[in-house]
């Protein structure tokens, strides 16, 4: 297993953008069963000889519905905006996915595919319908090879 980090600056441009985008479903399939990572940086999961990203950094794990999803408060005033300390209350609970995107470590056509495809992941919406769909029982279900590469490649997810 090679860090993600370390594969996407060693590797060539189509192979980067897939893992990349291996890594934005990544986090969905972690998502989808009730676990957040907590934290997303690209050290914290690795590329497998078969080019899947996997995480494996546990010590952060939460579940997904003890998270509490918001929006990043926008400043009222200069003071607020150059404040180096929060201006607004932050519970032990609180994620503010909009932040992600500056901890990713993914510059040019990398974080354009990454934001082209998965930019949902950067929004509150997605993580708290995300928990109301799995408050409400629903089973998610996601393949851990490509279609091409399945048994029964006809089933889709």
């Amino acid at each position: 297993m090679i860090p993600l980090n370390v594969y996407v600056e060693e590797a060539s441009g189509p192979a980067a953008e897939a893992v990349v985008l291996d890594y934005g479903n990544a986090i969905k399939d972690l998502a989808h069963t009730n676990i957040f990572p907590g934290d997303l940086l690209l050290k914290n999961f690795g590329v497998t000889r078969h080019g899947r990203v996997v995480f494996y950094d546990y010590d952060e794990l939460s579940l997904l519905t003890t998270c509490n999803f918001r929006a990043m408060p926008r400043a009222r005033t200069d003071e607020e905006e150059l404040s180096p300390e929060p201006w607004f209350a932050v519970g032990e609970n609180d994620v503010f996915p909009e932040e992600f995107v500056h901890f990713l470590g993914l510059r040019g056509g990398l974080r354009d595919a990454f934001l082209g495809r998965h930019a949902d992941l950067f929004t509150p919406g997605f993580w708290q319908e995300l928990q109301m769909r799995i408050r409400e029982g629903e089973i998610f279900h996601f393949f851990p090879y490509a279609q091409q590469r399945r048994l029964y490649p006809t089933l889709s997810p």
